[in-house]
Order: structure tokens, then sequence, then C-alpha cells
């Protein structure tokens, strides 16, 4: 007898398992299937460089999750998930010794940003009541906001480039510290809407930190598969689906995958136009990443960094300016903004007994070839002398790597996707629904659909949501 489902999810990710379980919730039976042998996408921990030193493959802290309005509805720690909140969520080491931090709690932040305290506090304190209420507006698409003058002030600063809002402070800790955080937009700061990143990233570290989940990224997986399948969810493994003809028939399917992919996968099935819009949906910069077997801490110069789970290895906001602007002229920074994980130093789970582990990347053109090890390396050595003698074993991930380990990073893509201003606003295509499609069943459940990358589970969510509104009224 033919199996049979009443959706189908491709793509076990973080936002596929989301989409999978609220379809469960609402008593649809579901099938996940993954390509991979195994399931979380760019969520997985792995022994990649000596035995016993487990390392985040790709996404490893996790801010974004811990305010994630689908994420805070699943009894994750139920199924085992922990959460470590390191002491500084974020350090940003100068040459001379100092650094800034992005600490919880927005007056402890502000202190330590003479002269720019006062400023640093203005800019944050609307969001300090209700913050994850504000996580709620943002995550989703763009709507009429319950919270219209809340987000008419976010929108103000949101939609400037991160380097005119950097611009706003007068010290360079404070101007560094925005600048950095908005580098996760991998965009050149010039950019209009880079700055929602740094003021996204900051808001988050003021309320809830910067965590990291132990025993890995994988955990969240886990713990999200777990309560899939005591919904009565399925998962399958090591099927790669190019066709809708290798599914089993359902009343809706979502995809987690790219839109170039959904175009390759749906073709016949959806209109032309569709398809084109899908084909010209923007990729954003690649990552050259590397892992790190390590024989003791990284020796930063800086205390704080050795208290904190991130650090940002950039200096100067000009500096950082200039390392993020090279890739979209489809060059390599001399010295590249490096981001620096260190979870051994909060997770015992990482590593051997004495030993640690490091994580670290650079934003690099799509598809880039070069070999950028040098480089993060220099700028680890710069704020951390001696870093390189405690290195017993490294993994390193270019752009292709990371693709072959994910098909959904093409060409090193992290992000889902360009985040300029026009993309972000209005992701996959221009759309009321950004995840439905022209064909009733197909739905994109991605970080290509609102509100783009990261943990958290509201791609997903925000599909299935549809789904049930057209397949299963």
């Amino acid at each position: 007898m033919a199996e049979t489902y009443e959706a189908v999810v491709v793509g076990a990710g973080p936002n596929g398992l989301a989409g999978a379980i609220e379809l469960a919730r609402a008593g649809i039976s579901v099938l996940v299937i993954e390509a991979e042998d195994r399931i979380g996408g760019s969520a997985r921990t792995e022994e990649v460089t000596l035995p016993g030193f487990r390392h985040d493959i790709c996404s490893a802290i996790h801010p974004v999750a811990v305010v994630s309005p689908f994420l805070a509805t699943v009894p994750l720690e139920k199924h085992g998930l922990a959460w470590i909140e390191p002491p500084v969520a974020l350090a940003h080491p100068f040459d001379d010794g100092t650094a800034a931090t992005l600490q919880r709690g927005l007056a402890e932040t502000a202190a330590g940003l003479a002269p720019d305290a006062a400023a640093w506090s203005a800019m944050f304190a609307p969001y300090e009541r209700d913050t994850l209420g504000f996580f709620a507006e943002i995550l989703k698409p763009v709507r009429i906001p319950r919270r219209p003058l809340q987000m008419a002030r976010f929108g103000f600063h949101a939609l400037q480039s991160a380097e005119r809002v950097a611009g706003l402070f007068r010290g360079e800790h404070a101007k560094a510290l925005f600048a950095g955080c908005a580098a996760h937009a991998m965009m050149p700061l010039e950019s209009p809407g880079t700055a929602s990143f740094g003021l996204v990233l900051a808001i988050a570290a003021h309320a809830v930190g910067w965590p990291l989940p132990r025993r890995g990224s994988i955990a969240i997986i886990e713990a999200l598969a777990a309560e899939l399948r005591s919904l009565g969810g399925v998962i399958r493994t090591s099927e790669r689906v190019t066709s809708l003809r290798q599914l089993p028939d359902a009343k809706a399917v979502l995809f987690d995958v790219m839109p170039q992919s959904l175009a390759a996968i749906a073709e016949g099935e959806l209109p032309a136009s569709y398809i084109s819009d899908l084909l010209r949906y923007r990729l954003g910069p690649g990552v050259f990443k590397i892992d790190w077997a390590l024989d003791g801490p990284i020796p930063w110069t800086a205390p704080e960094c050795r208290q904190a789970g991130t650090v940002h290895l950039g200096a100067t906001l000009s500096e950082i300016l200039a390392s993020e602007r090279a890739p979209g002229e489809r060059r390599v920074a001399d010295r590249p903004l490096v981001l620096v994980a260190q979870q051994s130093l909060f997770d015992d789970t990482r590593a051997p007994a004495g030993k640690h582990t490091g994580w670290g990347y650079c934003h690099v053109p799509n598809g880039c070839t070069v070999d950028m090890t040098n480089a993060i390396e220099d700028q680890i050595e710069r704020f951390a002398p001696g870093f390189r003698d405690l290195v017993l074993a490294r993994h390193v991930m270019p752009p292709a790597a990371m693709q072959a380990h994910n098909a959904n990073l093409i060409g090193g893509d992290i992000g889902g996707g360009a985040n300029d201003l026009v993309q972000t606003l209005a992701r996959p295509v221009p759309r009321w629904d950004p995840y439905a499609t022209p064909n009733p069943r197909l739905y994109l459940a991605s970080s290509a659909t609102p509100p783009g990358g990261g943990v958290h589970g509201m791609c997903g969510y925000g599909a299935a949501r549809s789904a049930l509104r057209r397949s299963f009224a």
C-alpha cells in the first residue's frame, strides 16, 4: 500500500522541523524528508578535527532562538536542551589591549562605552520594557504593526546604513561594537537597512544575552525532532528530492530549500513568471570557516575576551567598513572582520579535559576559492599572541565545503540570500503571503522567506500557518 501523509516537508533544518511541528500540532500527518544522512541543516555538531572535540559546523550562538515566538512554544528543555549564557555576550578588542563589551543588561553595556554611555542607552532603552513583544513584531512578514510607535522608532534607525548609525556615537568603542553586530548583515555597511542587524543583535543581547546550547547546536535539532516525533511526525534521511514525482501525495508540501532549488524541483508545477522570480533571487556573500582543536583557551590580551562567548575581530569602524565592502566588490579583505566563538570555555562537553575548541569565519565573495586561513589566524594572533602555538588541528571549510555540507548554503551564503533592503522587506518575491506559491499545494519555508536567516524556526512556522489557512481550511 502506498504511504499517505497529509503534508510533506522537504528539509530537516530548523525551519523544516518547525513547520512540521506546527502542522502536526493541528492534527496533520507529516513526513519530513532530509537529503543528508543526518538532520539539522546548518545546525549540526560534529567531531571534525580530533576525537572528543565537538564543533558547531555552521550556526553556533543563538540569541534569536531564545527570543523566537515559535520556539518559545516548544518544550525544548523537556527534550534535553539546556542553554548556557556566557558572562559576556560579545567582546570587541582593540590594538591597545582594551575591549568593548556587549552584555546582558543595557546599563552594564553602556557603562563601559564612555563617552557614549548616554547615547547607547538612549538608542536601546525603548526596547527594554517589552523585548519579547518587539521580537514578535520583527520576526514575521512586514505587516501593520501592533506596536506602531515602537516600530516607527525602530524603523527610523533600522532603515539607515550601519555606517550612518555608528556615526551617531563619538567614541571608537561604541562605533566598532555596533558595526561589528551590523556586519552580520553580510552586506557593505554603507547599504541602507544594515543598521537593523546591529540593532536587533544588541537588543537581544541586552534582553537574553547571546546564549549557546549545551552539547552543541545539534541539541536544538534533537529537541525539535523529539517534539515532532512525540506528535506523530515521521522523519526520513538520505533521500534527496529533485522532483515532485518522488514525493507521496499530500495536500501540502513545504520546502526548506532555497528559491533556486524550488524552481528546479517544481518545474512544470509553477507558472513560468514565478519560476523566473525565484531564479532572480539574489545570493549573499559566502563565508570561509575554520574549526580549531586547541591545547588551551585562546590567549586574548584583553581580559574581557576571556569571558565572552563571541569575539569580533575587526578593531575600528573604518577597518570593519573596509572588510564588509570587499565581498561586494568580488575581492577579499586584507584584514577581514573575523567572528570567533569559544564554546568550550563555558561548555565542558565540547572538548577533552584541559583542551578547547575554536570556531571562526570571515565573509568572502560568494563562491570564493581564496584560502583565508592565514588571514583569519593573523587576526586572532593580532589580539591573542601565541594562538597558533595552541592549534592541535584545524578543519577548514571554504564556501564550496559549506555548500557541500548543506545545499541551501549556495556559494557559502549562510544568510539565506542577500540582505539588501528590498530583499529583506520582500523575500523571496513580493507577495502578501511570502510563503505561499501560485500552486496551492506548494510552500517555501526556508530562510529565503521572512524573517530570514537564523535558528528561530519562524520561516517554517510561517509556511505552516499559510498551509493551514489555504490547504487545510
